[in-house]
């Protein structure tokens, strides 16, 4: 049976968004239903998720951009280069869905109760408002799987920064999201800075030669000059891996908390074991086969002939 997805992103700056996206495009097995965009110039972010969509010949999948701003009071973060290498003339300014995104996403995990699972890779506040519009998405939804946050109980722990981007981004929205009560996975940095894609793989991973491909390899080499690397960390890729069932993350349940109120530590994860008076809210990824993920991730998607 087809396993029924959407995703919420803020694809467009760091480019692991865009290649978890490939990698739901390039699974058989995947119901992709839609997209919706977060954070910032988020009808930029459904342009660029537009086009590889086309690019992939899934013009099918809509793609509803959501909120820009977080619900928390903080500046946007901006890298300048969203778009760059893939969107060309008048694909900057294309038309864009105009729906209410958090309200297309509330009315389609109602109307399937208990078959879809919400992968959120960006910042959480698409989540967050359909929570507060519609508190019953707790029950209704099958599984919650998120890139974000960061234990730092993991054998690479002193080499993690105390506080994840996205959680960073809205601190308020990812704590409303863990304290919601529904079945919620977390793959954080313990796991995600363990699993890269350097600048050949790449190169491998697009030999394919597709448009599609081709945009992958154009997006990917906009990012490692943006970082000064030659190398990125698949972050959202391993997230999208583990919502569709695949086993390289290995989970515990514990008790996460999101701190909202430090002047240092505002958007960091709290996660501790579970006790009486704080339960476990959420499977977290501790630990994780970045070997196998790292060969997976490049047969499926290098294998991906868009039709």
């Amino acid at each position: 049976m087809p396993i029924p997805v959407i995703l919420d992103t803020d694809i467009g700056s760091d480019v692991d968004d865009a290649l978890a996206l490939a990698l739901l495009l390039a699974s058989p097995e995947v119901e992709l239903i839609g997209v919706t965009t977060v954070y910032g110039d988020v009808a930029c972010r459904a342009r660029i998720a537009q086009k590889l969509l086309r690019l992939a010949h899934r013009e099918d999948i809509p793609v509803f951009p959501g909120a820009g701003q977080p619900i928390s009071e903080r500046p946007v973060w901006w890298g300048g280069h969203e778009g760059e290498g893939l969107l060309e003339g008048a694909e900057w300014h294309e038309p864009i869905r105009q729906e209410d995104a958090i309200g297309w996403l509330t009315d389609t995990l109602m109307n399937r109760p208990g078959e879809i699972t919400l992968i959120t890779i960006g910042p959480m506040t698409n989540v967050a408002l359909a929570l507060r519009r519609e508190p019953r998405l707790a029950q209704a939804v099958k599984a919650v799987v998120s890139m974000g946050g960061v234990a730092r109980v993991a054998t690479n722990a002193l080499d993690l920064p105390p506080i994840e981007h996205n959680l960073r981004c809205d601190p308020q929205a990812a704590k409303e999201v863990f304290e919601a009560g529904w079945p919620l996975t977390m793959v954080g940095l313990d796991v995600t800075m363990r699993v890269w894609i350097t600048r050949d793989e790449m190169k491998r991973l697009t030999a394919a030669g597709t448009p599609f491909h081709q945009a992958l390899e154009r997006l990917t080499e906009r990012w490692l000059h943006f970082i000064g690397r030659d190398r990125t960390a698949l972050h959202d890729p391993l997230a999208a891996a583990t919502a569709i069932g695949y086993p390289f993350v290995t989970c515990y349940d514990l008790r996460v908390d999101v701190e909202v109120e430090g002047s240092v530590t505002s958007g960091a994860t709290v996660v501790q074991r579970p006790s009486e008076v704080r339960p476990a809210n959420a499977r977290v990824a501790l630990d994780v086969d970045a070997e196998a993920f790292v060969r997976f991730y490049l047969q499926r998607v290098g294998s991906f002939h868009p039709a």
